[in-house]
């Protein structure tokens, strides 16, 4: 299998249960919740999505031609990049990376010394060799994927914490959604994390610190 990558880059997570933790992001072309031409960002589940996940011309993106391909070019940005100690780390992302991410492609990373690491909307099955899974659920789509070791609800949104606060993931995060009235929705969200604690609070940092 082929695997098209809008972006293959260096930097430090900057959300959820491993923020500020070293990691190359290699974000997938495509999505099948949105077409990513803001003609119809409107009518999309995740409307609200502030990613550009069209092509593959960004920084280390393109056409890899097979599973060994995109993990040598993973592991060789972070052995140029990245300095001594750590294990190494990819998360994938995207766009929606199950439309691509399969076995083949986990074992070739393991196969690097890469742990894998995965943001999906859970509308698909992730394979169960992946390390680390993040589901982030979107609305109006059915959740396949509702295990897990992170749970990240963009918040607030028509998918309520109340509907997927009892699924199986070690843990629940509400990321204040970003746009116009973000100041409005980290106030919700931190409010909402003290009354319940179950949740807590994900913040985007790298666009606080201005990373990519």
């Amino acid at each position: 299998m082929s695997y098209s990558l809008k972006e293959v880059y260096f930097t430090l997570q900057g959300e959820g249960g491993q923020a500020g933790r070293a990691a190359v992001f290699a974000r997938f072309a495509g999505c099948n919740l949105w077409s990513g031409r803001e003609q119809d960002r409107d009518t999309a589940p995740c409307w609200f999505c502030d990613t550009d996940f069209i092509g593959t011309d960004g920084p280390g993106g393109g056409k890899f031609p097979d599973p060994a391909a995109l993990a040598d070019a993973v592991i060789g940005c972070w052995t140029r990049d990245a300095g001594h100690g750590g294990r190494p780390l990819v998360v994938f992302t995207g766009g929606e990376p199950m439309l691509q991410l399969d076995e083949a492609l986990v074992d070739a990373c393991h196969g690097v010394g890469l742990e894998v690491a995965i943001e999906t909307n859970g509308t698909l099955a992730v394979p169960a060799a992946v390390d680390w899974i993040c589901v982030s659920p979107k609305p109006d789509s059915k959740l396949v994927q509702r295990t897990g070791h992170e749970l990240k609800l963009v918040y607030p949104q028509q998918v309520t914490p109340e509907s997927v606060g009892d699924l199986a993931f070690d843990h629940f995060f509400l990321q204040p959604r970003d746009g116009d009235d973000a100041d409005a929705n980290t106030a919700a969200a931190v409010a909402y994390c003290q009354s319940h604690p179950q949740w807590r609070l994900s913040l985007q940092t790298h666009k606080l610190i201005g990373i990519p």
